[in-house]
């Protein structure tokens, strides 16, 4: 039985393992009677943390050897390219925004242990990934309902807290990108590490605002203030120059009036964020937004992105003339014949934009990194050549 089966076997029978919240031998389970007397409870595990179950019933059986996977390399199973690999950091969120149903589908904040968390990244890069993508539906929460508890890894221990986490992630060899990050007043400890050149966390952040005006993200039920926020990215900048800032955005809430998108728009002005995505609102089922009063007509919600969207590009257009000249490092995704689509620190894979070499590519070859002068933008990309 290989990790990945393990992990469901112990998944789908995890009442048995279980006894009000410890991990016990099987002896102590009613249908696993043997001739020996109960023993010592082994481990107290919290209902969630499977691989902590895993690790414990290995200390008192340890796996047999497999020898139809010990012989290969100790990777998963990945659908991304193989040189950059998303690490999911915890599942479940305690927020209850109207418009989202995860907490329902997911259930509250559920974070990994930090040693497991950084054992599955040293093995990915072990493995070839050159760039880890951390992922949550909350990631600056991480470690919260764990009380930020703190684990062994190797010869020092770590904390379960986002900037722990990010720091040890920081020391591997590979690109470190956050992405779903709340603007709570801690992330701005994240940020002395994406100015530290000895540290692999990458000068990005990808913040979900959803929007700017107080009684939309009132009515959405977010955890943010506009105000505050801009005040944050102004401290995050004055840390960090460099830093890319990544956001989503909503139009056509139930109830946004034309002041309150205004608002938004004068909001986007402000922050001049580097990557922006947006959607028009709709009705999800089983989201309590369904059953706000004034939702806004479908012409309407058009009009207003398509608005947004060119403020949005306005902005993206005059940051990327302004990399024309620099020297940037990428990581190459791909090669074709016409060129190497590539990828700078401000980029993240399939949601951002691509650095495009079209001379003296032929060499290279998806995961390397490279150095790049820009010599001409777009109003998403930019092209550039090797130096």
């Amino acid at each position: 039985m290989n990790m990945g089966e393990e992990v469901s076997h112990l998944k789908a029978h995890v009442n048995t393992f279980y006894n009000n919240g410890a991990l016990q031998r099987a002896s102590e389970q009613p249908h696993l009677k043997t001739n020996q007397k109960p023993s010592q409870i082994n481990k107290k595990v919290g209902s969630q943390e499977y691989e902590q179950v895993l690790d414990a019933v290995h200390v008192a059986v340890p796996p047999d050897p497999d020898p139809f996977v010990d012989l290969l390399p100790a990777s998963s199973v990945q659908l991304t390219p193989r040189h950059y690999s998303y690490l999911k950091i915890s599942e479940g969120c305690n927020h209850k925004c109207k418009f989202c149903i995860i907490p329902d589908m997911r259930g509250k904040l559920a974070s990994r242990p930090a040693h497991a968390v950084l054992r599955e990244a040293e093995k990915l890069v072990e493995n070839g990934v050159r760039e880890l993508l951390v992922i949550s539906q909350d990631t600056s929460a991480y470690g919260l309902d764990r009380k930020y508890d703190v684990n062994p890894w190797k010869d020092r221990e770590v904390r379960s807290h986002i900037t722990d986490l990010a720091r040890e992630l920081g020391q591997l060899d590979a690109w470190v990108r956050l992405h779903y990050v709340y603007p709570y007043p801690h992330v701005r400890e994240l940020i002395p590490l994406m100015a530290d050149a000895g540290c692999n966390v990458l000068p990005y952040l990808d913040i979900p605002f959803q929007h700017a005006h107080p009684d939309v993200l009132k009515r959405m039920a977010r955890p943010a203030a506009a105000a505050k926020t801009l005040d944050e990215i102004k401290a995050w900048r004055e840390i960090c120059p460099d830093i890319t800032l990544r956001s989503t955005f909503i139009v056509g809430y139930p109830g946004e009036t034309e002041a309150e998108f205004q608002t938004l728009l004068d909001w986007m002005d402000e922050a001049q964020l580097d990557r922006v995505g947006c959607f028009q609102y709709e009705n999800v089922d089983g989201a309590r937004s369904n059953d706000l009063p004034d939702h806004v007509a479908p012409e309407v919600k058009q009009d207003r992105w398509d608005r947004f969207m060119e403020k949005a590009q306005a902005i993206s257009e005059a940051k990327l003339e302004a990399k024309v000249g620099q020297t940037l490092q990428v990581i190459v995704d791909e090669v074709d014949d016409e060129a190497a689509t590539c990828r700078t620190k401000a980029d993240a894979p399939e949601i951002d934009g691509n650095l495009f070499i079209d001379d003296g590519f032929k060499t290279l070859k998806p995961g390397d990194l490279v150095m790049v002068e820009v010599d001409e933008a777009g109003e998403y990309d930019l092209w550039g050549k090797r130096v």
